[in-house]
């Protein structure tokens, strides 16, 4: 029998199973917090936010295992799917809610399609709703190599993702530019990878930190700009200033470090295993 906590030769899995520990944690989490008040007065308001924050959480957690694959790290790809269908679960809830909020179906479907923000998150469910339907063993026997292209749009989901993160936050967008710039950095792997670069090597991820460190503070100050008219170069020189918070663009740039500590670290214990005895 197919269990979260097996792999499907049925031998328990650990990836597996802290996967499953770890897409369900939240929705416990938030189960507790509705029914002991933690929301606070507007519950459902709270509800819709938590469930729209970890789908995005969720789906880049997913978006990962492929780069984290290539610094030695294979199994993880048997939690993908797993985490993929919590995703949707997620975001499911984030609609679901949405409509309570809002009392009717007609209510919600009026606002989805006077609202960009919105009509552009629906799209992005919409996706993901694709994506969870055709990720059945089936469903990837009768689309064969269709399968691998249609699933390529989990990237252009991912962006309408951050993009309805990013307007519908308005004014604070430091968590919308936390997860895009850990979307840039992944994407920045995979472009790596795609020109033939050595994601095993830790120079490579060392320039990939510093590259979407770049970025992610460049896409704040471009954010800032546009939305609130603030001038770039304040929004950048506030990357350089540590008195009051530090900016997503350098927890990025932490994460793109630490990765290429252990593709280092990696690196070292092979050589060694390839010296030859003293």
């Amino acid at each position: 029998m197919d269990t979260p906590w097996t792999d499907r030769a049925g031998r328990f899995s650990w990836i597996r199973t802290i996967a499953f520990a770890g897409a369900l944690a939240p929705a416990l989490w938030l189960a507790w917090l509705w029914m002991s008040g933690g929301l606070g007065p507007r519950r459902l308001e709270e509800a819709i936010h938590f469930t729209g924050l970890w789908t995005i959480r969720l789906l880049l957690i997913t978006l990962a295992i492929t780069p984290l694959r290539r610094l030695g790290l294979p199994r993880l790809v048997i939690a993908r799917r797993m985490l993929g269908l919590a995703t949707l679960f997620y975001v499911l809830a984030h609609l679901l809610l949405y409509g309570l909020d809002t009392g009717s179906i007609g209510k919600t479907v009026s606002e989805i399609l006077a609202r960009w923000y919105l009509l552009v998150g629906f799209v992005a469910l919409s996706g993901l709703v694709v994506l969870g339907v055709t990720s059945t063993d089936s469903a990837i026997r009768r689309l064969g190599r269709n399968w691998q292209r249609l699933h390529r749009i989990v990237y252009v989901i991912a962006v309408l993702g951050l993009l309805h993160f990013f307007m519908q936050s308005k004014i604070d967008v430091t968590e919308p530019v936390l997860m895009a710039g850990l979307f840039v950095l992944m994407m920045a792997a995979r472009g790596a990878q795609a020109a033939k670069l050595p994601l095993a090597s830790p120079v490579v991820w060392a320039g990939i930190a510093v590259l979407s460190g770049l970025a992610t503070a460049g896409l704040e100050a471009g954010w800032y700009a546009v939305a609130t008219n603030a001038p770039a170069s304040a929004v950048l020189a506030a990357n350089l200033q540590f008195d009051y918070s530090i900016r997503p663009s350098w927890y990025v740039f932490g994460v793109g470090v630490a990765l290429a500590l252990v593709a280092g670290g990696r690196w070292l214990r092979q050589g060694r295993r390839l010296s030859p005895a003293g």
